[in-house]
């Protein structure tokens, strides 16, 4: 089992950048595909990017590719989200995921097993 917890949301405006972090728990991180998601209020919680357990591979949403790069690093059990060029529609909660048995080009929800509380990002006009 493994926790994780997010940190680095805020407001920011357009055009800003961001980073966000998600730290977790246990020894066995590397096992794991991590994945961000983000929800906005009333709409369901989509994928915005993920990354191969060794870290070498990641695959983006389309509506962020070329601006947001997720890495992570095995030895500190964390993975990160950098956020460029923000757009008012980037507006959400992200929330970090981790994925056991998965690959890191799968986009579904129902795909990970374990989810972080969430950090809201909002992105001013």
């Amino acid at each position: 089992q493994v926790q994780l917890v997010e940190s680095g949301g805020g407001l920011v405006q357009a055009g800003g950048s961001l980073r966000l972090s998600c730290a977790a728990s246990g020894r066995t991180f590397s096992r794991y595909v991590m994945g961000w998601f983000r929800q906005a209020p009333t709409k369901e919680r989509q994928f915005v990017a993920a990354i191969s357990r060794s870290g070498s591979n990641a695959y983006y949403a389309d509506s962020v590719k070329g601006r947001f790069t997720i890495s992570r690093d095995n030895a500190k059990n964390t993975v990160s989200l950098q956020m460029n060029s923000l757009k008012p529609e980037d507006t959400a909660g992200y929330y970090c995921a981790a994925d056991q048995g998965g690959q890191y080009y799968y986009t579904g929800r129902n795909e990970y097993d374990y989810w972080g509380q969430g950090t809201q990002v909002t992105v001013s006009s």
